[in-house]
């Protein structure tokens, strides 16, 4: 177990207390609340990896927690705890991204499997998130892309293209790493991409793109949609 922020929230004293025990072995930073509106506060200020939060609460429920820390930061994870019959609840939880659910009374097993699939999804989503940076060459931003392009990298994608708009650049670059593959959702993601920022006035380009997929763009229609350059410097100049 790594040595991550672990956020509590259960409207029962003697579980919070369970939980210091069990996950202090583990190393984990432990922060804890007694409601949902509490717990929100404390995930505001503390912004922690993970959230263990009880489903059934006086006020705000787990399902309200979890909607509300969705909304709030998409990436972090969290497990619902439920009792024991509540499988509708926890289904309905998993629907909403929850990253797993344990039920009461907490088992050993259960907590430490739940924890390690959290884990294993924050691992992950930080390796996504690597495959898109961006650097700035005067006023073009440039979107460096490796590892594999799919639905996983919408966010990151868009989150890149909107600091062109934010900054008011003229031109963004997609610099693809010589060994970057595409699937088709990702084929299709560039393509709105590329529809929407032609909205913006803010001009695409692509650059270092394998033989390969140079021809599947031209197959799809997406290399007669923006210009693709042989090398970074010829598609900022």
């Amino acid at each position: 177990m790594t040595h991550e922020k672990i956020l509590v929230i259960d409207d029962e004293k003697a579980t919070l207390k369970m939980f210091r025990l069990f996950l202090d072995v583990y190393g984990f930073e432990i922060l804890t609340a007694e409601s949902g509106e509490e717990g929100l506060e404390v995930f505001d200020r503390e912004k922690p990896d993970i959230v263990l939060t009880d489903i059934k609460m006086p006020g705000m429920d787990g399902i309200q927690v979890l909607q509300e820390i969705k909304k709030r930061a998409p990436g972090t994870e969290v497990i619902v705890i439920t009792g024991h019959g509540d499988m509708d609840l926890a289904i309905q939880a998993l629907n909403l991204d929850a990253a797993d659910f344990i039920n009461k009374p907490i088992q050993r097993q259960s907590l430490e499997q739940g924890l390690s699939r959290a884990q294993e999804r924050l691992k992950l989503a930080r390796t996504r998130q690597n495959e898109v940076s961006t650097s700035q060459r005067g006023s073009v931003l440039v979107i460096h892309i490796q590892g594999v392009v799919g639905s996983h990298s919408e966010p990151y994608l868009r989150e890149a293209c909107g600091k062109a708009v934010d900054a008011n650049l003229s031109r963004i670059v997609l610099d693809f790493d010589p060994n970057t593959s595409v699937n088709g959702a990702g084929i299709a993601i560039l393509t709105q991409l590329v529809l929407e920022n032609e909205k913006t006035g803010v001009e695409m380009v692509m650059a270092g793109l394998s033989e390969n997929f140079r021809k599947i763009f031209g197959i799809v229609g997406l290399s007669r949609m923006v210009r693709i350059h042989d090398t970074l410097d010829q598609a900022c100049a």
